[in-house]
């Protein structure tokens, strides 16, 4: 990182595998240059949930940031997600991702973690602190829904934010009031970083309500229509924000509906129907999508016009 404030659209990459379960590295460019080169994309999330990473070896995880810095190039910073279950692993996690040429650690939330939003804001922040110490490194936070238990409390979340490497919010709450409130401390108390976005079924409300960009892994699904979500809400547009909005909820609603755990495989089987990807596997524990919920996929994304953009 240059230390330039991070903004725009991030998109959160699939990761396909083929039909053995082995990393499908040709379908993975073709994600990239559908997802990541469009313009107003400003960076790159990988190794998080909408890549499967707790499905993937050290090395693995390795070798995903490596190749999608050989995509894109230095035109754009990498972010690895850090999902560990010690401070020890998140260290040594962030440390690999250094090494492999990514530029932000995301520090998910430790499973020992769980009551966070009533827990005092110690244990969290000496969490991220040691990491801090130990890895020369950007990071950033993922913050959890509240409901999961896993997410922070303001307080924290504020704390957090003051750690100097801290220097990104990925801002999932999921209560509008909650996220708010988030926004307007997280910016009194620490302006330089950057809040992020990423409650996928309401981003047009995060959006209107304020921060500094959109990460989502919808964004590998429909990059150019969160871009123009964004780019509305920077102008202040709100008919073009529901226009924008009105193009996505039919695709949000079928990608995000229940059962949550599918929701990057719903997103593989619409990237399969659009012949991005030739495979929609996935990797255990994660099952394949039933056929009925196949078709309701691929219906939506036609009825959308997704696919003719991209033949287009």
């Amino acid at each position: 990182m240059n230390g330039a404030r991070l903004s725009g659209v991030v998109v959160a990459t699939v990761l396909p595998f083929d039909e053995t379960g082995a990393i499908d590295w040709p379908g993975y460019e073709r994600v990239l240059q559908y997802c990541a080169m469009p313009s107003g994309i400003s960076a790159v999330f990988v190794n998080g949930h909408a890549g499967e990473a707790a499905s993937l070896s050290p090395s693995e995880r390795g070798s995903v940031i490596e190749f999608t810095r050989r995509v894109v190039g230095a035109r754009m910073p990498i972010l690895a997600g850090v999902l560990a279950q010690s401070t020890a692993e998140a260290i040594e996690q962030a440390r690999q991702a250094r090494q492999a040429g990514a530029d932000i650690a995301v520090l998910f939330p430790l499973p020992v973690m769980q009551g966070a939003p009533t827990m005092p804001a110690a244990a969290p922040v000496a969490f991220v602190e040691s990491v801090a110490q130990a890895v020369d490194m950007t990071l950033s936070v993922f913050q959890y829904p509240l409901a999961s238990g896993f997410g922070y409390n303001t307080e924290t979340l504020v704390a957090i934010a003051q750690i100097p490497a801290v220097k990104l919010i990925k801002e999932g709450s999921g209560d509008p009031a909650v996220y708010d409130d988030n926004v307007r401390r997280i910016r009194a108390a620490a302006p330089d970083v950057s809040i992020m976005a990423t409650n996928s079924g309401w981003l047009m409300a995060q959006a209107a309500i304020g921060g500094d960009g959109i990460l989502s892994g919808l964004a590998s699904l429909t990059p150019h229509w969160l871009v123009d979500v964004w780019r509305a809400a920077q102008d202040g547009d709100l008919n073009a924000m529901r226009v924008a909005n009105d193009k996505l909820y039919p695709v949000v609603r079928r990608v995000y509906g229940a059962p949550r755990l599918d929701i990057h495989t719903r997103i593989k089987v619409a990237l399969r129907h659009m012949g991005v990807i030739r495979h929609a596997a996935v990797r255990a524990p994660l099952l394949p999508v039933s056929e009925a919920q196949a078709e309701a996929i691929r219906k939506t994304i036609d009825e959308s016009g997704l696919a003719a953009r991209l033949a287009g």
